[in-house]
Formats: structure tokens, sequence, C-alpha cells
């Protein structure tokens, strides 16, 4: 079996539930699911004894799951245990699936990825999505998913539902994207462009992708601040393993914090922002060079060849992000700063003079900043997990769709 989706965070039910009997089963069910994603395979007795319910509770929760489809018995467990062996359980390799889709500047993604974190289906198409309009993207982004999810039925999973990864700001309704400035949205609803085949989620793709490091990075604490970047530069911060959101849901916006306030102008009607200095098309234009297909590929190529402009086009982006970060580090007192996206690719050069200037100018002791091993993958399996998640916190709401 594959590594569990949430190996080391067994936490129990993330959204509220019915105080009653019908409420409290439903807990009980999502306790199970969260055990044996967390560390099975495990057999009904080492369920109860991690969640506290008696052998026999846990022994009928379990039935339903099965009967569900959510759980798979995969025999006796390994011998060397003193007593009757159980039959050890896992989560299932079919049945639900999460559908991951991401809308980027340059490109569109969609993934399947099944109960046990693994991705079963992923397609992907390079296009260039800048002013156009949302309609023909949000059919292109359909057609992906509609292969993938072909693909996925055929390995005998099925759809539980649909999140949409966007650079840009969306309401809390988490269907609406309010502006995205790299994309050239105003007043967005993908609920209405979208098929309405199964749920849909909608949220900035730096939530997601701090989400992807929270559940799946090595180590990750649960305090932490989230970095990611394309042509924009986004922002999450998680405390105590949730995401702040912000009273409108924008919290997070990072790439259009002023680094220098006379600076250039700004798609989002600033000027200074971090993106004019730190985002992908910024350092190009620093470096001297056309932007390409390949635009993290082709500065670290250059860097790594020792291309003088592209080192001090990237020393100066790390120093803008250091800037922009003290700010945050020094308001909200996170435990990292993790830096995801594009910039994890061109982290050798960026982190000396980012952790300088944030040494530099940090009220406290320096935060330390690591890099994520999901680079840009991050916010496509954000976004897939996220589903697999609400299936975890809530089997009963899926059981009755298989």
């Amino acid at each position: 079996m594959s590594t569990p989706l949430h190996k080391a965070r067994p936490a129990g039910p993330g959204r509220a539930l019915p105080d009653n009997q019908q409420g409290m089963r439903r807990r009980n069910l999502s306790r199970v699911m969260h055990a044996v994603s967390a560390e099975g395979p495990l057999s009904r007795a080492a369920v109860a004894s991690r969640i506290g319910l008696t052998r026999a509770a846990v022994s009928t929760l379990v039935d339903e799951l099965i009967r569900a489809g959510l759980l798979e018995e995969l025999g006796p467990e390994r011998p060397g245990r003193v007593g009757r062996p159980g039959s050890a359980l896992a989560v299932s390799g079919q049945g639900p699936a999460g559908i991951g889709a991401e809308v980027g500047v340059d490109h569109l993604a969609v993934c399947a990825v099944d109960l046990r974190g693994r991705v079963r289906a992923r397609a992907v198409r390079h296009v260039a999505n800048r002013d156009r309009a949302p309609e023909p993207v949000l059919r292109e982004l359909t057609a992906l998913t509609d292969r993938v999810v072909a693909e996925a039925e055929g390995e005998g999973l099925w759809p539980a539902g649909l999140a949409v990864a966007v650079p840009g700001l969306v309401a809390r309704d988490a269907r609406t994207v309010v502006h995205a400035p790299n994309l050239g949205w105003q007043d967005t609803d993908l609920g209405e462009l979208l098929p309405e085949r199964f749920p849909l989620t909608v949220a900035n793709e730096a939530n997601f992708g701090a989400l992807a490091e929270l559940w799946l990075g090595e180590g990750t604490p649960r305090d932490f601040l989230h970095v990611s970047a394309e042509i924009g530069i986004g922002a999450a911060v998680v405390v105590d393993g949730r995401l702040l959101h912000g009273n409108r849901g924008f919290a997070g916006e990072l790439g259009h914090v002023p680094v220098h306030p006379d600076g250039p102008a700004c798609a989002c009607g600033g000027r200074g922002c971090l993106e004019q200095y730190a985002g992908e098309e910024a350092v190009l234009r620093a470096a001297g060079l056309e932007p390409g297909e390949d635009r993290v590929g082709l500065l670290a190529g250059r860097a790594e060849q020792g291309d003088a402009d592209v080192r001090r086009a990237l020393h100066d982006a790390g120093t803008a992000l250091g800037i922009a970060l003290t700010g945050a580090v020094n308001l909200l007192d996170p435990e990292s700063v993790v830096l995801g996206g594009a910039l994890s690719g061109l982290a050798p050069w960026l982190l000396p003079s980012l952790r300088s200037e944030l040494a530099r100018r940090t009220a406290g002791p320096a935060c330390p900043v690591s890099v994520s091993a999901l680079g840009p993958e991050g916010p496509l399996l954000g976004a897939a997990h996220s589903v697999v998640r609400g299936v975890l916190d809530d089997p009963a709401a899926v059981a009755g769709r298989a």
C-alpha cells in the first residue's frame, strides 16, 4: 500500500455535523476513516483502541464503510501478534476519488486522486490563458476533466467532487472568482460555466498549495506561511493546521504587497508590488530574457551555467521577497516560511538574499525558510486532496452516491 494520505495527521472531522445521534454516527464514521487513512492497515481492534470506542461499535461502523466501498479488507494481519489475528483494514483503492483542476496563466491541469492518496489519472494542456474570456478556458478545462474522469472510472473510481485552483481572489461562496488580474477575470462564477455533475469548490491556488504542504509535506509544522509563484505570487497563512481566510476570504495576497511604493505599475492597480520584482516574468525582464514556455527551467539553467545577469536578477528577487515577507513574519510570527510553486525550482539562487533580508529586518529571531518538495504540483494536488479530505471528514455524505 502507498503512504497514507494523512499519515501524520489523524485529525477529526473538519466540518460541523449535527449534535444528535445521527451526527454522532457520522462523526464516528469519520474517526474510523481518519484512523485507517493515517495509520492503516489496521484491524478492527486496533481502530477501536485508537478512537476509544468498543470493538462492537467499531465493527458496525467498519461494516457500513465496507458496504459503501470506502474501506476494504486486506486479509489476516501479519503473524507475530498476540491473540487471534484480525483482518487488516485499508481505505479503498477504488470508489470515490478527488478531482483537482488548476487554471494557470499558461496551462490547464486536471488530476484524479484516490482515497489512498495516489494520483490515478492526469491531463495537462499548455495554453496561454491571459486575457482570454472565461468561457473558452473553462470549456477546455471541462474537456480535460472529462478525460481524467473517464480514465479514473475505467479503474473503478468515481468523482466525489471537483476542486479548482485559480490565480486570483475567490469569494466565500467558493465558486466566484472576484478578481484574477493575471487572467483578466472579474466577478466570474465558475459554477455557471462548469458542469454540475458533481460538487464544486473553487479556491486560490496558493491556498490549495498550502493545504498540500500541510497534508503531504514531510515534517510541515501546524503554523507556517506558504509562498508560491508563477507569473503572480501568492501566499497562504496556516494557523494551527487551518487556513486563515480573512474577512472576505482574500488573505494571503503577498504578491500585491508594495516593496517600493513608487515602483512600476501592477495589474492590480497598485505600484511597486512584489510581483513586479519577484514574479517569473519580472525576473526574466530583469535578466534581459524573453519569456518562453518553461520560464523556470530557462532561469534555472542559465543560473546553473553562471549567467551573471540571471543570478543578479534572482538575487534581487530574493531581496524583494525578503522585504515583503518581513511584514508578514513580524505580524504573524509563523513557525516557518515554505517556498512552493515555481519558487522552489529557483530556491538555490533566491534563498541567500531572501534569508539575509528576512534576518536583517525581522524583530525576533530569524524565521526558518524551507523549500517544498511538491514544487509546482502543490496547488493541483491540494485541490484533489481537498476533495479526498472531505470524504474522510464526512464519509456518510458520499456513501449513498457510490
